[in-house]
């Protein structure tokens, strides 16, 4: 797969995700689906797993259509497909999706099987209620309380990725220093965050190391926070999908990097944070400390 090829996939994947759990929602078997669409069976198929080498316009209205797609719905998912026919390095999405069936990295984050990520407040997997609720609500200062409640529900929910019994997925967070002293909420609120995160570090698919501030700049570089998702291989040991690095866009767009080179800079990046990292035992040892000095 060349580059630009590869920079392709990441809207084709999402497009496929959202078509396939729409179709298995209504409870339609895949050859009866592709028979009302008027496609054949393996068609659908690879259009579902993102296999198909263009995305027909065509074929993804007659899929809304079929699966009774609402009119603006149907719109952002005719956006995404032409997204899937652009060729591009990089892929910045803003604006196309209105609720979490429709989240792009909420959908790449369930599909991983490990991911690497460096943040400077507590990322949304390993927040408490209480924590998540105090962000989400400082962002969406105008949303009504059921906006703000949904909002944490789905946080949370996200979270059932890393506890789940069978094959959770691993998670490795290079958190800096910064996190621990950056109030979110009230100090209450930090107290119990630093104790959550101090415990369920022992999960044995997490592992969590504090970056502190005595660590400097990594290679002169002030660079903010980043995810490495990376989505295993299969039975011949190939990638399932090649991996992206993830930036959260904070009130603009999400950046999606799916080049060879961009994914192995910031594997370099992060082994680079990683080596100046505190260990896991006196990263929760500094945690506990942490917590401690709220609860005072």
């Amino acid at each position: 797969m060349t580059g630009e090829d590869a920079a392709s996939t990441l809207p084709r994947r999402q497009l496929g995700r959202f078509l396939r759990e729409t179709r298995e929602g209504q409870g339609l078997p895949l050859d009866q689906a592709a028979r009302l669409a008027e496609l054949s069976k393996s068609g659908l198929h690879r259009i579902e797993t993102a296999q198909v080498a263009k995305v027909k316009i065509r074929e993804i209205r007659a899929l809304c259509e079929t699966y009774g797609v609402a009119a603006d719905e149907t719109d952002r998912v005719l956006k995404l497909a032409e997204q899937a026919q652009v060729k591009s390095w990089h892929t910045a999405f803003d604006g196309l999706y209105s609720d979490s069936t429709f989240n792009m990295y909420l959908g790449l984050e369930a599909s991983a099987r490990q991911l690497i990520s460096y943040h400077e407040i507590v990322p949304g997997l390993l927040q408490t209620a209480d924590y998540a609720r105090a962000l989400i609500s400082a962002f969406y200062s105008d949303s009504s309380q059921e906006d703000i409640d949904r909002r944490v529900e789905l946080r949370l929910k996200r979270q059932a990725i890393l506890t789940r019994k069978s094959d959770p997925v691993r998670l490795e967070l290079l958190l800096h220093e910064s996190a621990l002293h950056r109030v979110v909420g009230n100090p209450r609120i930090m107290a119990a965050e630093l104790r959550h995160l101090a415990e369920i570090s022992k999960l044995p698919n997490l592992s969590l190391q504090i970056h502190p501030f005595t660590s400097g700049s990594m290679r002169g570089l002030l660079h903010g926070p980043f995810a490495i998702l990376d989505f295993g291989t299969d039975t011949k040991g190939e990638p399932v999908e090649p991996p992206l690095v993830y930036f959260e866009g904070a009130g603009k767009a999400d950046l999606y990097l799916e080049s060879a080179d961009d994914v192995r800079r910031y594997a370099e990046l992060a082994t680079a944070i990683r080596s100046t990292c505190m260990d896991g035992t006196r990263s929760r040892d500094l945690l506990r400390r942490a917590a401690r000095s709220y609860a005072a």
